[in-house]
């Protein structure tokens, strides 16, 4: 089937990124909110500022030092409409070690076929990174419930976004790395099914004494701009 043509005279999508349980669930509000800090000890404080600002999805990266079990409070503690899920997930032995922590889905910057295919196996949504056609096509072929387009903001940012996903229609897109506030629009027009934003949104909020008011206010400003 040949591409419909798009404003502009470039080709457009011939159908929608598929739906998965787990894409339905970040529609809502399709924001990841990216925990990510030398110590892992404030991520509990985040996650309920992030919860009670409107975020669900909250990311805890593995490279955090106490990462898991910072992560297994925020899974008994957080409602259970909170979608919680482990980064950074590099190999089968990180992919198992979340899971047993209580990880609803995973994410990596890279694309390891052996953690996609460790979670494909047992059913568990998988978002690793790629940011090539070549990656991310990869990257759906071995599995993947959609691919984490990183770090997008260094190539292009939304305009990339819309180049990259324009032959590849069917592959959901998660644009990380660099994402702003300002800039959450302009990537979901460009075909992304959710964001992942960590550091323009979390700022000095994981270190002691970081500013949780200051939070608030920008998971605000996230949840607005998502759901506008």
């Amino acid at each position: 089937m040949t591409p419909t043509a798009a404003p502009g005279g470039m080709p457009g999508p011939t159908s929608p990124a598929p739906s998965h349980p787990f894409l339905e669930r970040l529609a809502a509000v399709p924001v990841v909110a990216i925990l990510r800090a030398t110590d892992a000890r404030r991520f509990l404080d985040v996650g309920r500022v992030l919860y009670e600002a409107g975020l669900r999805a909250i990311e805890v990266t593995l490279t955090s030092a106490g990462a898991l079990d910072a992560f297994g409070r925020l899974v008994e503690e957080l409602p259970g409409d909170a979608a919680l899920g482990v980064g950074t997930v590099r190999s089968a032995a990180d992919a198992e070690a979340a899971l047993t922590a209580g990880a609803a889905y995973l994410v990596a910057p890279d694309f390891q076929p052996e953690m996609v295919a460790f979670a494909v196996e047992r059913g568990v949504p998988v978002v690793p990174g790629g940011l090539t056609p070549s990656e991310i096509a990869a990257a759906w072929a071995a599995g993947a419930t959609a691919v984490k387009v990183f770090p997008v903001s260094a190539v292009g940012g939304p305009a990339y976004l819309r180049a990259v996903g324009a032959p590849l229609p069917e592959v959901p897109l998660v644009p990380t790395g660099g994402v702003g506030l300002d800039d959450i629009g302009a990537y979901l027009a460009a075909g992304a099914v959710a964001v992942g934003i960590g550091s323009p949104l979390l700022g000095d909020a994981g270190d002691p004494g970081g500013d949780l008011d200051g939070l608030a206010d920008r998971a605000r400003r996230a949840v607005a701009a998502a759901t506008s």
